[in-house]
Order: structure tokens, then sequence, then C-alpha cells
């Protein structure tokens, strides 16, 4: 075993241990400060009359168990998208995937107000195909238009339209107050019943992507490489598309739109355990929710004591990378 891939293998092992942290830490602090001792009553002897209780059991608890479910579904389809476009700027929120969800999302809620929680996923998941069709169906229209600059504009242009439009549709039905929570992330909202129902399809998604692992490593090498070796490419994409749909999708119908987890984790990840895909894709899931549970703790003191978008905190962080990559890759796919 090489060093990245010990590497890879100590960051899985110990995963628990900062999972475990990033909860404690969330649980303990915000606008409320609350004990320890109090964390672990709530825990083990839950008072439905004490209010610190309900704090702990109905937001605390399900705000970090979203940021570390969200964080590691947005770093997986970040990753698999990247590998099997061999896009360094491929990423759901670059791409058109989380608009397309939160603009679909937009239109159930004015034309088919009180949908019930799955409905509302598998709607988001539509959403996610139809933004990342249109992105991807221009780009191949136009010449040179799949690079990854051209692409990561193609994609922002049907984005901001994709938002525009859903904040038309919302003003003219007088719904834009409820809409805004999708295009501002609500995790500290979060609702615990959707939170239960959107586990299940996001595990889809994840082993999706795992199922997937070598294949995404061999197509990361380039089309011909990959035909040559044997894979069934079109297979591997139509599978890769099914689980970025079904991780973003998730994502944005439990918290709405969080942008550059999925741009800035897989890049971290390969950076420290190499390249291979059976290793970058569980690590992502591991450094992207660690990731945006500790954003979702720093949103908390921003601005204390009222809350910060924790979509602010990672494009703090994001925007700056996106420019780096840019400008240290040009437009030139990658190797």
């Amino acid at each position: 075993m090489n060093k990245k891939n010990w590497i890879a293998t100590t960051i899985l092992v110990t995963s628990p241990v900062f999972i475990v942290l990033a909860i404690v830490l969330s649980v303990l602090y915000g606008a409320k400060d609350i004990s320890a001792l109090t964390v672990w009553q709530a825990i083990t002897q839950f008072d439905a009359n004490n209010v610190d209780h309900n704090i702990i059991r109905t937001s605390r608890l399900p705000r970090v168990i979203a940021a570390l479910l969200v964080g590691a579904f947005l770093a997986v389809a970040g990753s698999v998208m990247q590998g099997i476009t061999r896009n360094y700027l491929a990423s759901p929120s670059i791409m058109g995937v989380n608009d397309g969800s939160a603009f679909v999302i937009t239109l159930a809620m004015v034309f088919f107000p009180g949908l019930p929680n799955y409905q509302m996923i598998l709607l988001s998941m539509v959403g996610s195909a139809i933004g990342a069709g249109l992105v991807f169906g221009f780009g191949s229209l136009i010449k040179g238009g799949l690079s990854p600059v051209r692409l990561a504009i193609i994609g922002t242009v049907i984005g901001t339209f994709l938002s525009s439009m859903a904040s038309a549709v919302a003003m003219y039905f007088q719904v834009s107050q409820s809409v805004s929570v999708w295009y501002n992330a609500k995790i500290h909202t979060v609702n615990p019943d959707m939170l239960l129902l959107s586990i299940p399809f996001g595990l889809v998604g994840l082993i999706l992507a795992l199922s997937i692992a070598k294949s995404v490593t061999i197509s990361s090498l380039g089309e011909d490489i990959a035909v040559n070796l044997g894979q069934r490419t079109k297979w591997v994409k139509v599978i890769s598309i099914l689980s970025v749909v079904c991780l973003t999708g998730t994502a944005v119908a439990l918290v709405g739109k969080i942008a550059f987890v999925g741009l800035v984790i897989p890049h971290i990840t390969r950076f420290i355990v190499g390249v291979d895909y059976r290793f970058v894709i569980p690590c992502s899931a591991v450094i992207g929710a660690v990731f945006l549970a500790f954003c979702d703790i720093i949103s908390r003191f921003i601005n204390f004591p009222f809350e910060t978008p924790v979509g602010v905190v990672t494009a703090i962080i994001g925007v700056p990378f996106f420019l780096y990559l840019i400008r240290t890759r040009g437009g030139e796919q990658r190797a």
C-alpha cells in the first residue's frame, strides 16, 4: 500500500472522531449556551417540558446531522462530476444542478402546494437532471463549450436564468418568502421528518457512486483510454448522472442551495489521497461532511447572536479557490 493509500485509510479510520467532535461542538454552541450535562440528559433522559432539551432534540441535533449528510452528498457529487467529465471546475453549484433543483421546487411550491416530503425530494432530483442537461446540452452546441472555463460560464448563465425565473414566479404568486429559504441554505431550520426521509435517497446516490469508483478512475484518464481498457463508458456515465442527481437533489430538498462544497472538497481530497476514486469518493464524503458541519458552526458566530447563512462561509472559502483554479489551470481539460 503506497503513502496516499495509507493516508486515505487513516482518514476513513479516524473519521468517526472528527464526526463526533463536530456533533459535540455543534450541539454545545449556539445563540444559547447549553452545558454538556444538559446535552447528555436531553439524549438519555428527555424532558418534553425542558426548553433546552427541546432545542437539542428538535434543532441542534437535526441541524448537525443535516450538515454532515449534505456536506457528504455534495462533496461526492462533485467528485463524480469532476472524475467523469475530467473538468476540474465541475460541481453541482457551478453546473446548474443546484439551480435546477431549486427551480423545480419553486414551481412545485407554487402550483402543487402541500406535496409530501418524498415527492419534493423526487422533484428536486428531476430539477437536478434538468439543470445539468441544459448546461451540458448548451455546452455541446457551442464550439469549445465543454472546456472547463466555458462550461463554468454556461453553468453560471443557466443557473442565473433559472434562479431569476424562479424569483419571478415566486413574486408573481406572492410566495417569495417561502421560496427564499431554498436559495439561502436553511440548515438552521431543517425539517426532522424531511431529514429522516432524505437518508435513504442519499444512500442510494452514495452506493451508486461507490459502485463505479474504479470506473471513474479509469474515465478520469480520458475517453480513449477507458474504451481501450474495455470500459462501457455509456453505462458508467448513466450511473454517474443518476448518482449526482440523487445526491444533489436530496441535498437541495433538505436544506436548499449550498455552493462550493462540491468544487473545493474533491480537489482537497485528491491532493491528499491521490487520484484513485476508490479512495477519493469515500474520503470526499468524510471531509465534505466535517467541512460543512464546521462551516455551520462558524456561521453562528460571524454575527453573533444572529444566524449567518452557512453559504456565506462556504463562499468565503470557495470563491478564492474558484479564482485560483481558473488562474492556475486556465481553460484546459484535466489530463
